[in-house]
């Protein structure tokens, strides 16, 4: 069977495909696994709502933030559901490794340049939880969670394709790719040393 990578390839470019012991080592621990998730998705949210509120001359851009940021909380209610059922606690804030190095990389230059990086970034991000959920929902033995999470790559495919949309809607096709393979090449260098965890990046 093919895996969520392969099958959603023509919806994201990542330069590097995330091993099976990855996901073990989710498996393995996967209250730890939903813990990390849902503070990915409540950071999602608020990172939706920052970039609405950095770019106020997009209104057709901010009207798309204000559904991702609505959709990713939405993600964030529904896997707080399954981890009350199941007696999980939910955790205060922690550092992504992952995110805070594909930021690191955005360019503090023109307004242009900060826009770019910013929504190509998270789309990058988007893009690796969808290749991950979707490993996730092929694997887990549980079938609350196969379903959960295979559901949720789809979804995740779909925000990866907002953000590349209003890329090239606002910037030059051609910059967009040439700074999207950079990011990509970036991302892929970042992903080989980052140590596997019960978490989601």
């Amino acid at each position: 069977m093919a895996s969520v990578f392969e099958e959603l390839r023509e919806f994201f470019p990542l330069k590097s495909e995330t091993p099976r012991a990855w996901t073990q080592v989710a498996l393995s621990n996967m209250n730890a696994f939903m813990i990390d998730h849902a503070f990915c998705e409540r950071k999602a949210s608020a990172h939706a709502m920052k970039l609405l509120m950095s770019n106020p001359d997009k209104p057709d851009f901010c009207e798309a933030m204000i559904q991702l940021s609505i959709e990713e909380l939405e993600h964030f209610h529904q896997v707080f559901r399954i981890m009350k059922s199941r007696g999980i606690a939910l955790r205060g804030d922690a550092k992504d490794p992952y995110v805070n190095a594909l930021m690191d990389l955005c360019r503090d230059g023109s307004e242009h340049d900060r826009f770019l990086d910013r929504i190509l970034v998270f789309g990058i991000v988007e893009a690796r939880g969808c290749e991950r959920f979707g490993l996730i929902g092929e694997d887990s033995p549980d079938a609350e969670l196969r379903e959960f999470y295979s559901g949720l790559a789809r979804a995740e495919a779909k925000h990866f394709g907002i953000f590349q949309r209003y890329a090239r809607q606002y910037c030059a096709p051609d910059v967009v790719a040439r700074r999207m393979d950079e990011l990509l090449t970036a991302e892929a260098e970042i992903v080989s040393r980052l140590p596997w965890r019960a978490s989601l990046h």
